[in-house]
């Protein structure tokens, strides 16, 4: 609908009656034939309002007086409104107004003295003040006619107020010159009353003006004589009479010819009486032309009332013909009918119709010429047909247009809506106008409007109801469930949806919400049509699988991007409630709430009758659950990634013996903090990794739980669970890699450093300090403390566990190979185990204590008493002098 007019502005704005006003505004008719209205001041003005353009209407006012809207109307806006207001009044007529009727033009005056005035008022009337009325243009702001609604300012007039006149002549005089005017007025007035002579003073001018005049009447009746002689007055008198007689007979006349028409509007009349049955065949048809056909009904029934048991022989025929006529027109309604595409509306006119006129025919040998069963349900069957045949146009148009663009798929723009998406969009629009047509027409049918005489068929309708949101729901599956296995639907339909490629695949993904959104408006619309709930039921099932569909989608997409989340690594320590970890975490946490808002807003929230797509043990559940297990593996499987990627670029470094000539390790103050990524080492990569690993177990999954949970979906348990345990197998596999690079140079080390320079434990030496390989195998444990330390501490018993025991164990080998142990030897190779075993006894299991158990039972021959005293001196005595080296192993739970 367009806009309502708006008028804006007018010229003049105000006038008697009749003024010629050009209005102007906005939106006042697209044409002639679309202003339908026009009143100012509440007068209608329709009759003479010249239309010129959508911005301009001429028009003259109508008899109305005061202010008031000038209000347009037309078929496309409607009622309009007005910015601006006229003023309409009603002129005095004057002497030199023009008027369509006698006027007074010189008003007699009664003087004292009991005479009228013989002059004759001058075309303008001087100020009775005696004031000039220059420099008064300035008008009053208000409308007098206000001020004084029961009085004017002419002195001519009854209701004659001074007050009117002095505001709209004297405004600007000054109060002095109005009391001179008094004055003046006052003198005028008794100069009147002084008597004849001064009232011949003051006038002789005009006197000698009208003896002059009386004296060319005189002379130019003497003339007439002259010409005419004494007997003008006979004359006339006898051109009256031949007037009278000629007008007797003009009368007589007259009389004559309506006597005459009299009795040929008789014969008309009584012709007129029949004329309607004559002129029905021709107007009938007529009608029918113009689809009147409600006309039709009224004229035909008319005619069967009076003259249908008639025996007059022209009457009879004449009905024949029109029965004809009706009978073809009733061949000619039944093919419209059945004619789709058409409204609603039209169909049941012309059902009407068609209904209307088999019933008056009925019971006739005309009649029985042509059966109309059933129009209405003729009707609804074949709209019910081309419902189902757009369906499928529909379909064959889309299907074949991206069959041959799928050459063209992979330089389409990404911007522009699918195929897909423009045939659902189209289908769905399809659905929510006609299904609701042929619902209403089958209301129509059933509730009696529009039955005939046949019984209703309910069953058979529902039947077609439901097939045609069948076939509505099979043609939205073929297109949107792309990903489905729909082998099933194909074998059943028959139909099926051209396999595109990949790409083509993959541009339409991110489509599916708007199709969601399509089927969604279709869908409310059907609904408030009340339909059963078996025909919604069908609607609803599609709407659920495609909402799964496309929380699918969502979760996929977003599985995508976790996957690429190793590239915002920055290996950045910030996570306060875990050391070590990193922030990929908390990227992993941002990118799972965007996700479940865009679930949320596009599938996940119900709308009118949908179903809970998170029901125990339905689809739906099972379909979070695989979505998850699948985000949490990707991001597992990143954190794996980042891990080993990194082993495959760079060489760890060893720790290798400083006895054998080579450093320890060199490692960087921190992990990121002033040369960034690329300072990190491998070794602090691995441990940021298992940092994650620990914290995604204990706290971060968890804490997706509740996430889930917050969004108002169940727990999942299972995914989570399942994501521990991939974790802790990751964990597992990094750990080993982690000790396997770090303990066994550490412990390969030792029997080196053990035998450096022709050592042998069967040979009596110095003792009182520790061997070198024990300082080294210290030294080497406190920079992997350190290492581990620095970036996660929750770490240091893992890792140091599995490298102690590791040293534990080839202590115990290396023992055990010795055949004798000299006095010293003994006594040395005692103070080094238990050294190492005291000091580490804070990571030393059950299978690491053996080990030491056995390294030192494997001493022979045993120690003496006075040997074990010495070592327990010796042993103390190191442990004082090595006690800040050592202070970081007996610190619990660091």
């Amino acid at each position: 609908m367009a806009p309502q007019p708006v008028v804006t502005g007018l010229s003049p704005k105000e006038g008697p009656p009749g003024t010629r006003v050009i209005i102007r505004g906005e939106f006042l008719g697209t044409r002639v034939q679309d202003l339908i209205g026009l009143k100012i001041c509440g007068s209608d003005c329709l009759l003479s309002a010249e239309w010129k353009s959508p911005n301009k209407i001429i028009a003259r006012t109508g008899p109305a007086k005061g202010k008031g809207d000038i209000i347009v109307t037309t078929l496309s806006g409607g009622v309009g409104t007005s910015t601006v207001q006229f003023r309409a009044y009603h002129e005095t007529i004057g002497p030199l107004k023009e008027s369509a009727v006698w006027i007074e033009e010189s008003p007699s005056q009664n003087f004292a003295w009991g005479r009228r005035t013989l002059a004759q008022s001058g075309l303008t009337q001087e100020d009775p003040l005696g004031l000039s009325i220059e420099g008064n243009e300035q008008k009053i702001p208000e409308d007098l006619r206000d001020l004084f609604p029961e009085a004017c300012g002419d002195l001519s007039q009854e209701h004659f107020s001074p007050a009117w006149f002095l505001l709209e002549n004297h405004l600007a005089t000054s109060f002095e010159d109005l009391k001179a005017g008094l004055s003046y007025l006052k003198r005028k007035v008794e100069s009147q009353k002084e008597g004849q002579l001064s009232f011949l003073k003051s006038n002789a001018g005009s006197v000698i003006d009208q003896l002059d005049t009386l004296m060319n009447i005189r002379d130019k009746l003497q003339e007439d004589v002259k010409l005419h002689g004494n007997e003008t007055l006979n004359i006339l008198e006898t051109s009256i009479e031949n007037s009278i007689s000629e007008s007797q007979k003009i009368f007589t006349d007259v009389l004559v010819r309506k006597e005459k028409a009299d009795s040929t509007r008789s014969v008309l009349f009584a012709l007129s009486r029949h004329k309607f049955l004559f002129c029905l065949p021709n107007s009938v048809d007529r009608r029918a032309k113009a689809g009147e056909y409600d006309i039709v009904v009224n004229d035909y029934s008319r005619a069967k009332n009076l003259f249908g048991k008639t025996e007059i022989p022209i009457f009879r025929k004449v009905l024949e013909e029109v029965d004809h006529r009706i009978l073809s027109i009733r061949k000619q309604l039944h093919e419209k009918v059945v004619k789709m595409p058409q409204s609603v509306e039209q169909q049941k006119k012309l059902i009407k119709a068609l209904i209307s006129l088999e019933l008056q025919q009925s019971g006739t040998p005309i009649g029985d010429k042509l059966r109309n069963i059933d129009p209405a349900w003729d009707a609804i069957e074949a709209r019910a047909k081309y419902l189902e045949w757009t369906f499928r146009q529909t379909f064959d148009q889309h299907t074949s247009k991206d069959s041959g663009a799928q050459e063209k798929a992979k330089n389409r723009d990404s911007s522009q809506a699918p195929n897909r998406v423009n045939f659902c969009e189209e289908l769905c629009d399809i659905a929510a106008s006609q299904l609701p047509d042929l619902w209403r027409l089958g209301q129509l049918y059933f509730t009696g409007e529009l039955r005939g005489p046949h019984d209703p068929k309910p069953g058979d309708f529902k039947r077609m109801v439901l097939n045609a949101i069948e076939k509505f729901c099979v043609y939205l599956r073929l297109a949107i469930l792309i990903a489905t296995d729909q082998r099933a639907l194909r074998q059943s339909s028959g139909l099926a949806w051209p396999i595109g490629s990949a790409s083509a695949t993959h541009q339409f993904l991110p489509w599916i919400p708007q199709c969601l959104r399509f089927t969604r408006i279709a869908y409310a619309t059907l609904i408030s049509l009340d339909l059963p709930s078996e025909a919604l039921d069908i609607i609803q099932k599609l709407i659920d699988e495609v909402r799964l569909f496309c929380f699918s989608i969502i979760f996929k997409r977003a599985t995508d991007r976790c996957k690429k989340l190793g590239s915002q690594e920055t290996w950045e320590l910030g996570v306060e409630e875990y050391p070590g970890a990193t922030l990929l975490p908390a990227a992993l946490e941002t990118l799972l709430i965007e996700t479940l808002d865009e679930v949320q807003s596009v599938c996940m929230q119900r709308e009118t009758r949908e179903g809970n797509l998170l029901e125990p043990q339905s689809d739906g559940q099972r379909e979070v659950t695989q979505r998850l297990q699948e985000f949490l593996s990707a991001f597992s499987a990143v954190i794996e990634e980042l891990a080993f990627h990194s082993h495959d670029e760079e060489t760890p470094t060893h720790n290798v013996s400083q006895l054998l000539g080579f450093p320890n390790a060199q490692q960087p103050d921190s992990v990121a903090g002033s040369g960034g990524a690329a300072a990190v080492t491998w070794e602090q990569r691995m441990l940021c990794c298992l940092a994650n690993y620990a914290y995604c177990n204990k706290i971060f999954f968890p804490r997706l739980g509740d996430i889930f949970v917050r969004y108002g979906y169940p727990l999942p348990t299972l995914a989570i669970e399942t994501a521990r345990y991939t974790v802790n197998q990751l964990f597992t596999n990094l750990l080993e890699e982690y000790v396997e690079h770090k303990g066994d140079p550490l412990v390969g080390t030792i029997e080196p450093s053990m035998y450096l320079g022709r050592f042998q434990w069967d040979h009596e030496m110095e003792i009182g300090q520790l061997r070198p390989y024990a300082h080294e195998c210290c030294d080497n444990l406190v920079g992997v403390y350190s290492e581990i330390y620095s970036i996660s501490p929750a770490l240091l018993r893992p890792i140091l566990e599995s490298i102690v025991q590791t040293i534990s164990e080839e202590l115990a080998r290396l023992m055990s190979c010795v055949q004798r142990f000299s006095f010293t030897g003994a006594i040395q190779a005692h103070v080094d185990i238990r050294l190492l075993r005291d000091s580490l006894e804070g990571y030393v299991n059950e299978t690491a204590k053996n080990y030491f158990m056995e390294a030192l039972e494997a001493i022979n021959p045993p120690l003496s008493g006075e040997q074990k005293r010495k070592a327990d001196e010796i042993l103390e005595r190191v442990k004082r002098n090595m006690r800040l080296q050592l202070l970081c192993f007996s610190v619990k739970d660091p």
